[in-house]
């Protein structure tokens, strides 16, 4: 049986400590005009001693669980999205069961960088539309403060903390379309060197040498990232929805992963659509990897913005170079 895959409940965890572009003044050759310029962003949210991934992937799901009035020992799939995994292993997913006492749950992580929650989401959605799970978490969770290199003003300035989820339930399909509808997925291997961590990987397993040489920090050719990342997000979303038979502007939400918002404001005009209808938060968070786009939908949520039949576009870039894209029609919670 096909069945429809409904998101049911929203969360998220911000930590409490905020570092802004001021803070940053004070660090590296930068100022709050430079940062708010080039990328949008004020200010960004950075873990305090002890909040960990799965911690904060913990605090997030509670709150999606009670939304949907969920039990977390009936969850029976968890996916975690993520480049700053606690572990190389066992999966963060594991870690997060745990703490939540999910004791029925399949686990594991996912990685395709800042395309990471949307690829994670396909997969999670193809478990539950075949019917091998009843429901599904996919929570988006990085701490990306752990690599960056607080020395080069070009990347550190970008990077916030947070995680952020969406529970997802299969329900029998209905006649009226509803749920999650299209994803598109891509890569473009031959340009992995413009954005990538060099060490830390097997390639380059931790030693003194590539700590000193400040190889597990995130390396990025910014203005080639900008070019690529503005034409292949408008090409996902004309693509993603193409598969539904919908035009730009009937789409209610575009929900971009909020890596720049000059990339976002790029992307919006070349798509022809107005700008109220592009949400962009970058400027309370900074980047936050996996988490960005599931924290937009949470805060769309909680302030009543989704309304029950908004067509909704989902779409990321990121190293790999990778590239995703998901539509929805949002139901939301039961009444």
């Amino acid at each position: 049986m096909d069945y429809d895959v409904i998101i049911r409940g929203t969360g998220r965890y911000v930590p409490e400590r905020v570092l802004t572009n001021d803070d940053f003044a004070r660090i590296v050759d930068t100022s709050d005009e430079w940062i708010t310029a080039r990328t949008g962003i004020k200010e960004r949210h950075i873990v305090a001693p002890g909040e960990t991934a799965s911690y904060m992937s913990e605090m997030a799901v509670r709150k999606a669980l009670e939304m949907a009035g969920a039990d977390p020992a009936e969850v029976e799939l968890i996916v975690v999205p993520t480049v700053t995994p606690e572990h190389v292993y066992p999966a963060t997913a594991s870690v997060v069961q745990g703490r939540i006492g999910a004791t029925k749950a399949a686990c594991f992580d996912m990685n395709a960088a800042c395309s990471s929650f949307i690829y994670a989401l396909n997969v999670a959605t193809n478990f539950l539309r075949v019917g091998q799970y009843k429901n599904a978490l996919v929570i988006g969770s990085d701490i990306m403060t752990s690599i960056a290199n607080y020395l080069d003003r070009n990347t550190c300035v970008l990077f916030g903390d947070a995680a952020a989820v969406l529970y997802l339930v299969a329900e029998p399909r209905s006649e009226t379309p509803r749920g999650i509808r299209a994803f598109d997925l891509g890569s473009d291997g031959t340009a992995v060197d413009i954005l990538y961590q060099y060490a830390g990987g097997s390639a380059a397993p931790p030693t003194p040498r590539t700590a000193l040489d400040e190889g597990h920090f995130v390396y990025m050719e910014g203005p080639e990232v900008f070019k690529r990342a503005v034409r292949t997000m408008e090409q996902t979303v004309r693509d993603v929805i193409a598969k539904e038979n919908v035009e730009p502007l009937e789409v209610d939400w575009f929900l971009a992963h909020q890596a720049n918002s000059r990339i976002i404001q790029s992307t919006q005009k070349r798509l022809q659509v107005p700008a109220e209808r592009v949400y962009i938060n970058i400027q309370r968070y900074g980047n936050t990897t996996s988490a960005s786009i599931p924290l937009c939908i949470d805060e769309l949520n909680e302030e009543g913005k989704l309304k029950s039949g908004n067509k909704v576009v989902l779409f990321a870039f990121g190293a790999g170079l990778s590239w995703a894209s998901c539509y929805l029609i949002w139901e939301g919670q039961r009444e």
